[in-house]
């Protein structure tokens, strides 16, 4: 048996395919002609660029926007003059060959970004390896090997799969993979489970260990890998797949259902988006509102701010589409691990507690005004929800409303139309605003919980680091109980409470979500069906006993075992209870 990661949860059971990516084997050459070789450069890099746009265009059609944004860093990464004019002026001082200065110079790059403590920016450089490995091809004329030629059902095994080949998979084939490398976090973990691939990373000797046309049992959900299994393993492992597939076919009926539970007690179940594009997702799936825009991708993969009209456009779109359904709108959450190569930024010891969200949108006043005109204005085309991130203190929120006041009364003063009926929120991802809630509830419309960050703050550890994941624990009674005192104070005051973060789709922790209260469940469009058929199943009085039980316990584990007790005759959901 092999151990992993699982990343994208699911079985599979299948014939082994490897992936053998081509060798680039790259050597020093004294050249002549400097020119000749800075233009074969800069034309593979050309080439390079436009296979990336092709790339992004496609995975916006096949998946999302916010996926499609990875090939967009891809492309911004081959336009930094620092790898290119670099890659040149080694050519140039040293008269050596093109692919032999590339290579040497984003080397560098790679050696830098794996040197980092944190896990997000150490996977980062498999993206310049990614991107390198293209440009390197070009230079040498070698044929860039497609995975869309796979013509039958496999699992994938590979020492790596990038994004780009992640991008090519057809998912009707391809049932599943396994790599070598990766972690949770890395770009291909995050399409596996877009695509619902099911996929185990992080075997470290599985494409040594496994061989073509081997049978093997892929588990998504617990990370391990079986190879060539008993008799008795395939008839455990295609009973759970059976129950898996019949469950898959009854969510489809809850498409244009309500979210309601057994007892009749209502919720909302909404989607996460980044882009209009998103927006079939959201309709496929029957989603009853946007629970969080993120408009952060309108500013990236290009090389300039995204002006009024821009940003209008957007807005009104995604607006128009959900009718008088709710849009919730989060504003420019840039900083941490999100940057914008045009925009200058001071160099953080710490960027996921420094200068980011709301605080670098106040601090840059011109780019949060063009953001905020253009929401109000988008604002009679629908029902906007403004959201302001990264919130910590009630002083931050009432400078945050004051902004946007002003720039109603001036747009007004325009002869501009804004809505009288558009809300103002906050996220709840810091310690701080959690705690004093019953303050903020006073002066908000609607909460949402960004789980997420809340859990990395509450537990002071950085979720993409892969030595403190062990505490990324949504079902602690710690985090629990935050939660619970945020819904309380905004109920207090007649005010709704969503949840946008991983945790609100996560199938083992929506029973005690539902019993603590929360109003809204925001999560990725696929699991929508999923999570309604879960709140259909449920009993709102029984979810509530079980939220004032969990809240009572010392650690995860007896939450876990609390709900395995409740939960675990149902084979599929007894196997995500991890």
């Amino acid at each position: 048996m092999i151990h992993g990661i699982g990343v994208s949860d699911g079985i599979s059971i299948g014939k082994v395919f490897k992936y053998n990516q081509a060798e680039l084997v790259i050597t020093k050459e004294t050249i002549s002609d400097v020119e000749k070789e800075i233009n074969t450069l800069n034309m593979s890099v050309e080439k390079s660029i436009e296979d990336l746009d092709k790339l992004r265009i496609r995975t916006e059609k096949t998946m999302d926007a916010e996926t499609a944004a990875i090939f967009g860093a891809h492309i911004e990464i081959l336009k930094d003059p620092e790898l290119c004019n670099a890659a040149a002026k080694k050519i140039e001082d040293e008269h050596v060959n093109a692919d032999f200065a590339f290579k040497a110079i984003s080397d560098n790059f790679v050696q830098i970004f794996e040197a980092m403590e944190n896990e997000y920016f150490r996977e980062r450089a498999l993206d310049i390896k990614d991107v390198t490995k293209r440009v390197l091809m070009h230079i040498k004329g070698i044929e860039i090997a497609s995975l869309s030629s796979i013509d039958e059902e496999v699992i994938l095994v590979a020492k790596d799969l990038t994004p780009s080949d992640t991008a090519q998979l057809n998912k009707d084939l391809v049932k599943g993979f396994i790599t070598d490398i990766g972690g949770f976090t890395s770009h291909t973990a995050i399409m596996a489970r877009i695509l619902e691939i099911p996929a185990v990373v992080g075997t470290k000797k599985g494409f040594e260990t496994l061989q073509d046309e081997e049978l093997v049992v892929l588990d998504g959900f617990s990370g391990k890998v079986i190879a060539n299994p008993s008799e008795q393993e395939l008839k455990e492992y295609e009973t759970i797949i059976k129950e898996h597939e019949k469950n898959k076919a009854i969510w489809e009926n809850f498409k244009d259902r309500e979210s309601i539970t057994k007892d009749n007690k209502r919720v909302e179940i909404c989607s996460n988006i980044g882009n209009p594009s998103d927006m079939e997702g959201v309709i496929q799936n029957g989603a009853e509102g946007i629970g969080l825009y993120r408009t952060e991708f309108l500013y990236m993969g290009r090389d300039h701010l995204p002006n009024e009209e821009e940003q209008l456009k957007s807005y009104k779109q995604v607006l128009e589409a959900m009718g008088d359904k709710t849009v919730v709108v989060r504003t420019l959450d840039i900083g941490g691990d999100k940057k914008l190569d045009y925009l200058e930024m001071d160099e953080e010891l710490n960027p996921f507690l420094g200068n980011r969200a709301l605080r670098l949108c106040m601090n840059e006043p011109e780019i949060f005004r063009t953001q905020l005109r253009a929401l109000l204005r988008a604002s009679v085309f629908g029902n906007l929800h403004i959201m302001f991130p990264m919130v910590a203190t009630i002083d931050e929120l009432r400078d945050a409303k004051k902004l946007v006041k002003e720039i109603e009364n001036e747009l007004r003063a325009e002869g501009k139309e804004v809505s009288d009926s558009y809300k103002m929120g906050i996220m709840i991802e810091i310690p701080s605003a959690a705690i004093l809630a019953d303050v903020f509830a006073k002066e908000v419309d609607f909460f949402s919980i960004g789980s997420n960050d809340l859990i990395q703050y509450t537990f002071a550890a950085d979720r993409m680091n892969e030595k403190v994941s062990y505490l990324y624990q949504t079902c602690n009674p710690s985090l629990l109980r935050l939660i619970s005192m945020v819904i309380k104070a905004a109920h207090r005051e007649g005010k709704w409470v969503g949840m946008c973060g991983e945790m609100a789709g996560e199938t083992r922790v929506i029973p005690l979500l539902l019993g603590l209260g929360l109003d809204e469940f925001s999560m990725c469009s696929s699991n929508i069906l999923k999570a309604r058929h879960l709140i259909s199943e449920t009993s709102y009085e029984d979810s509530k006993e079980l939220a004032k039980r969990a809240l009572t316990m010392e650690n995860q584990a007896q939450v876990v075992e609390l709900l395995k007790e409740i939960w675990g005759g149902n084979l599929w959901y007894h196997k995500v209870l991890k």
